[in-house]
């Protein structure tokens, strides 16, 4: 019998180094970047966790992850446990092993980091997620749960609404997503590279939805095909996490040139139809070689990383703050620049600049210094008198962020919204309508994967009450 670990000797294991493709290489291909732990990685990055009894990584975590007790059954080499607690909490465990901001969140509240280096949460979710794809014939089958005899329509195919439709399947309620584009997994198919979130890790994760019963129509606009309203005489209740993909434009002269992106667009044509990554796809993308990308979220980082890949010399992240206050991932900063991405920083666009016949050729932009924090914390960017600085440019992507789209709720105004077209819900996702709900970037405007599988995870429990009476 092996003897138990102390914490001390839980406590000098060295954190894991994910293991993944050379910079020089990733940035001429769309693979993926980081190339996922060994077992013996795995299985020893999860003894130094100390199991608390405090369980605070539990509260750090949106969708309340059962943490210690998947990272113990890994620990001691119990794979289908570990698997099994994961996938009873998570409805999308490979997705958030690969795009979660774990660095804020569950392993922001490791005890490990007082002192020295969180255990690897994020590493090893995505390791046991891996692992039971891989090993599916070990772990009980996916069943139906029990019918309940209610309907459900959710309304969007992201994470969010994957999110809730699975929480309810598991209540054993007859669920519905209706999804506006041809394929699944919102903006995990459309919005993330397959460097950072590999198309058949989706595929994977939604099968096991449609598993436990989960039905998926495609091609379906609610505010076109059908309106909330016909969804409601329809179901028993309805949940809308549409997601916010209007963008939000610069405001600028020249934005209207021909080179100018919006984010969703540039991604959504290389993510979603593969643009740009083989000489047979249909779908066109311009291919710059001076690229200017602003903004500093993990979209702008997923636009000028998929800039490098699609051959541009010089790819540049513009911000008009400094590179202390981007609020993109670590890990996505650290792999741009091993990929050569050149930061602009305190530097705020005036104009897109273009040639006689319409096409970008320049972003002129104004210098800026940092003076009193603002309403976020941030020291406010100031413009600097007269220091100008112009870019050449033949592509500029704006990924300043996206606003809730007004095509749902223009056709449901019994719907209340706030100040930007979000739909007003409670904590518990209810909304002005009865029997409705909403959740994700719907109601809370643009944000994380995980914060939008949270709202989802809390909507259905409430969706449950209200549909059984608890």
């Amino acid at each position: 019998m092996t003897k138990a670990m102390t914490n001390k000797e839980r406590l000098a294991i060295s954190r894991v180094l994910m293991p993944e493709q050379d910079a020089e290489n990733r940035s001429r291909n769309f693979e993926e970047v980081n190339l996922g732990l060994t077992q013996e990685q795995a299985i020893q990055e999860a003894q130094r966790c100390l199991n608390c009894k405090n369980r605070v990584c539990v509260q750090g975590c949106p969708v309340q992850v059962s943490i210690p007790e998947f990272i113990t059954a890994l620990a001691e080499g119990d794979l289908v446990r570990s698997a099994q607690i994961l996938q009873s909490d998570n409805a999308l465990p490979a997705v958030c092993g690969r795009v979660c901001p774990q660095e804020t969140q569950c392993e922001a509240k490791c005890v490990h980091g007082v002192k020295g280096k969180p255990v690897a949460i994020g590493y090893l979710e995505r390791f046991v997620a891996d692992w039971a794809t891989a090993n599916a014939d070990q772990l009980a089958p996916v069943t139906p749960a029990e019918p309940s005899g209610k309907t459900v329509a959710v309304v969007g195919c992201g994470p969010c609404g994957l999110t809730a439709a699975g929480e309810l399947a598991k209540a054993g309620h007859a669920v519905t997503i209706f999804e506006a584009l041809h394929d699944t997994g919102g903006v995990l198919r459309y919005g993330i590279p397959q460097f950072r979130l590999p198309k058949d890790i989706i595929d994977v994760e939604v099968a096991r939805l449609q598993q436990m019963g989960v039905e998926i129509e495609c091609n379906v606009i609610i505010g076109k095909t059908l309106t909330v309203a016909q969804l409601s005489e329809q179901y028993d209740a309805v949940f809308i996490g549409n997601g916010a993909g209007l963008p939000a434009m610069m405001n600028i002269p020249g934005e209207n040139l021909k080179g100018v992106y919006a984010a969703n667009e540039y991604l959504t044509r290389v993510n979603l139809m593969g643009a740009g990554q083989s000489e047979t796809c249909s779908t066109p993308v311009l291919k710059g070689k001076h690229v200017a990308v602003v903004g500093a979220g993990n979209t702008a980082m997923d636009c000028v990383r998929t800039a490098r890949r699609l051959g541009a010399e010089r790819a540049m992240i513009v911000y008009r703050r400094s590179e202390e206050q981007m609020p993109a991932r670590v890990e996505e900063v650290h792999h741009a620049k091993a990929e050569g991405v050149e930061f602009v920083m305190l530097t705020s666009p005036l104009a897109v600049e273009g040639s006689d016949d319409g096409w970008v050729n320049a972003l002129r932009c104004q210098k800026m210094e940092l003076g009193e924090p603002d309403a976020s914390g941030r020291q406010r960017p100031i413009a600097i008198d007269g220091a100008e600085e112009v870019l050449n440019v033949d592509i500029v992507v704006n990924a300043l962020g996206t606003r809730a789209n007004p095509l749902l709720t223009a056709t449901a105004p019994e719907l209340k919204l706030n100040d930007w077209g979000n739909i007003v819900a409670d904590d518990d996702g209810a909304t002005a309508l009865p029997g409705v709900y909403a959740g994700g970037d719907i109601t809370r405007g643009g944000s994380t994967v995980i914060l939008a599988m949270g709202d989802g995870k809390r909507a259905a429990a409430a969706i449950d009450r209200y549909l059984t009476g608890k």
